[in-house]
């Protein structure tokens, strides 16, 4: 089941000696059962400690918490992974739906998600998250922005902000607007973004070796100049989103209508070529696709096995990402008396997202030969539209009596899938959904009890093409024929479970202990990719026959509060029946079979038990001063993640410590982090280790009351102070598109 729009609210509470402090109020929309259990089982994210900070993909935003970590493709691009488990394990929500693009397809696409205006980010991590969303077995991300509020507005609010960056010398502009008249509440964000191409540390790009040793003296040079560029070419990333809501709210319930269009171009750093020198370029751990992060699984590095003759392919072009979202929402509820039944409420989203990959030759470049091969350039790199086009409905009942908190939720989806052009490698898929759930809450003096069901029916039609290569050694060139089309049609009924108990020992200390077991369908590249997928430089093959991957979870908390200090441990473990990873062909295959695939290397998925285990440790103590609190925290996180044949699964986070001393005072407030980041040596077979490096970020926020009433907050920033060079060992492309040299960054926010 997706998540319930009801309307919650609780504050978070800390035990002092002999009172509770109310530390900040939490508006919380990502549950069926009541917010007390929300806090025992969610991290949330209050959205002006976003706001202050520099603008950053949603993976690198999440990235400093205990348990998330990021797969990034540039800037643009950071897929969130939690506990080593991503791609559709993990779900995307916007005021909770699941956000449906097409990340889930390429490493080099965004969630095309929107943090200017954001309230506040909720995550679930673990068995917890069948509580509030269907189709995860990782957890969930929920991102609100109250574009529909549920209560009426009591006062209207201008906010005007700015931001200028100097690592891609990027700036951005936003304004929003909430407020009530005649009745109506009215919401309304705009966010403008333009960051150019991010500077990176000498050496930060690392490239195969060259195989060729005998090269003249001033090509090796080139070389050397190459790899030590100052900035990473076509890093940037423009975005322009707006989104506007209305609702009316009444003692019946409210009912509201939103609507949001986000549009995106940017370039992507690293870009495969179909005849040979992308998988030199991925010659590492990184065997597996991308469209899963953490279950992408190669036995062999093909390394620099397969030469580089085109390795100049893209040099002075341009290849970008071109990005379209809409999005229509109707949301409501209504208080009834009818019986057991309080209250029900209903979402339906109406999404409509693109994503078009393109060539553009740079000014200058071949001009002498521009004539005589423009035809063949235009032919060659011609774009390839992603399109994603979904309707979802969800009803929810709220049966709650004296006794239990309970809720039962109705869920249908309707999804169409297709890859269009030049690049495709799966052919259009038709999906639909259905599930049907309740949720039930509990307490039982000092115990708390959760339990959630689900039933879900899943069909997906599609179809997989035969394509053979065919050579023509005259012209020097080869072409692709299609063959055969067969038909497939995917269809599964499953049930999952989840239940926690949580139990408090006085006002300080508490346990909870959650377990789940969850099924997830295949996805659709999974089942029906058939193709090349230069963003990972392979031939994907999917397997219509792949059945049901069964997650089961467990974690257990310890968690203790009292007098400034506080502390939480947790232990997790998920065994995976039939995980589903994507395996490469052996170096002896690839030899046998390299013209049939333009010189790339085929990946089939295949399943396989799996198992992931690991702990995240949060240490912290608060001191009061006169200006203020300062507070010292300490964070450690670690996952593991090996194959029932006892290789590792590849592109796993390294353990992490996460070090940080804020301060917060009544007009200004302040942090310094450093994030130490291991070296990461359990890989996948034939992989590369990665280098361990320390990122050390700042901020700084004071307050202006205004004379009039209006308000002025001033930030600054800085990341990556150190310089580092550093690369994420769960990006697909970490030695190619390393992360940004240090960032120093300016903002402003008035309100009015």
């Amino acid at each position: 089941m997706t998540l319930s729009l009801c309307y919650l609210t609780a504050p978070f509470v800390a035990h002092g000696d002999d009172e509770e402090q109310i530390i900040d109020e939490v508006v919380v929309t990502s549950s069926y059962v009541r917010s007390t259990q929300i806090e025992k089982h969610s991290l949330v994210i209050d959205g002006s400690s976003i706001n202050e900070g520099a603008s950053q993909s949603l993976g690198e935003t999440l990235d400093d918490y205990a348990g998330i970590s990021s797969s990034d493709y540039g800037a643009a691009v950071g897929q969130p992974i939690i506990r080593g488990l991503s791609g559709d394990r993990v779900k995307i929500l916007s005021n909770g739906l699941p956000v449906r693009d097409v990340s889930g397809i390429g490493a080099d696409h965004l969630n095309e998600v929107d943090l200017s205006s954001v309230r506040q980010i909720e995550i679930a991590k673990g068995p917890s998250s069948l509580l509030y969303a269907s189709g995860t077995a990782g957890g969930i991300i929920n991102i609100v922005d109250n574009a529909i509020p549920r209560t009426d507005l009591t006062e209207s609010a201008l906010r005007i902000g700015a931001e200028t960056q100097t690592v891609n010398d990027g700036s951005s502009g936003s304004l929003s607007y909430s407020g009530n008249i005649n009745g109506l509440n009215l919401t309304y964000s705009f966010k403008d973004e333009d960051y150019g191409n991010f500077d990176i540390p000498s050496g930060a790009v690392l490239h195969s070796e060259d195989e060729h040793h005998d090269e003249e003296d001033h090509e090796e040079e080139e070389e050397h100049e190459e790899e030590n560029p100052s900035f990473l070419e076509n890093s940037d990333f423009t975005s322009r989103s707006h989104k506007l809501g209305v609702s009316k709210v009444g003692d019946w319930g409210h009912l509201g209508i939103s609507y949001s269009n986000i549009e995106s171009v940017f370039g992507i750093p690293f870009h495969g070529d179909e005849h040979g020198d992308d998988h030199d370029e991925h010659g590492d751990d990184d065997h597996g696709d991308d469209d899963h992060g953490d279950d992408d699984h190669g036995d062999d590095d093909h390394g620099d096995e397969h030469g580089d003759e085109h390795g100049d392919e893209h040099e002075g072009e341009r290849i970008f990402s071109n990005t379209e979202s809409k999005s229509f929402d109707i949301d409501g509820s209504f208080n009834l008396d009818l019986g057991p039944i309080n209250k029900m409420a209903f979402t339906f989203r109406d999404s409509d997202y693109s994503h078009t990959e393109q060539h553009a030759e740079e000014a200058g470049h071949g001009d002498e030969h521009e004539d005589e091969h423009e035809d063949e350039h235009e032919d060659e790199h011609a774009p390839t539209t992603f399109s994603n086009d979904s309707r979802e409905l969800r009803v929810v009942v709220n049966l709650d009596n004296d006794s239990f908190n309970q809720n039962i939720v109705f869920n249908m989806v309707d999804e169409d899938t297709s890859i269009i052009g030049e690049e495709a490698f799966m052919n259009p898929v038709d999906a639909s959904e259905t599930s049907f759930g309740y949720y039930l809450s509990k307490d039982f003096a000092n115990l708390n009890f959760d339990f959630g069901a689900r039933v879900e029916t899943i069909e997906k039609d599609g179809s997989m093409t035969e394509r053979e290569e065919h050579h023509d050694d005259e012209e020097e060139h080869e072409e692709e024929h299609e063959g055969e089309v067969t038909q497939h049609s995917y269809s599964t009924e499953m049930i999952s479970f989840a239940a926690s108990i949580s139990r408090d020992f006085g006002d300080a200390f508490s346990i909870t202990a959650g377990g789940a077991r969850v099924n997830r369908a295949p996805s659709a590249s999974e089942l029906f990719m058939n193709g090349p997928h230069l963003a990972t430089g392979r031939f994907e093959v999917g397997d219509p026959t792949l059945g049901t991957e069964t997650h089961n979870n467990f974690d257990i908390a310890f968690n203790y509060a009292a007098n400034g200090y506080s502390a939480s441990v947790t232990f997790f473990n998920c065994s995976v029946d039939d995980f589903i990873y994507l395996v490469d062909e052996t170096e002896e295959e690839h030899e046998d079979h390299d013209d049939d695939h333009g010189g790339l290397v085929m990946a089939e998925y295949k399943q396989q038990d799996a198992d992931f285990n690991g702990y995240e440790l949060e240490l912290s103590k608060s001191f009061d001063l006169a200006s203020g609190v300062v507070k010292l925290a300490y964070a450690r996180d670690t996952v593991i993640g090996e194959l029932a044949n006892g290789s590792d699964v590849p592109r796993i986070a390294p353990a992490r410590n996460i070090y940080s001393v804020a301060f917060g005072g009544e007009s200004i407030s302040a942090s310094l982090r450093l994030k130490d980041v291991e070296e990461q040596t359990r890989i996948a077979t034939n992989g590369t280790s990665t280098d361990g490096y320390q990122m050390l970020d700042f901020s700084m926020t004071k307050s202006f009351d205004l004379a009039g009433g209006p308000s002025l907050n001033v930030s600054i920033f800085g990341n990556n102070l150190l310089d580092e060079v550093a690369r994420n060992h769960t990006s697909f492309v970490k030695n190619e598109v390393p992360l940004p040299g240090r960032n120093y960054g300016l903002k402003f926010n008035f309100e009015i």
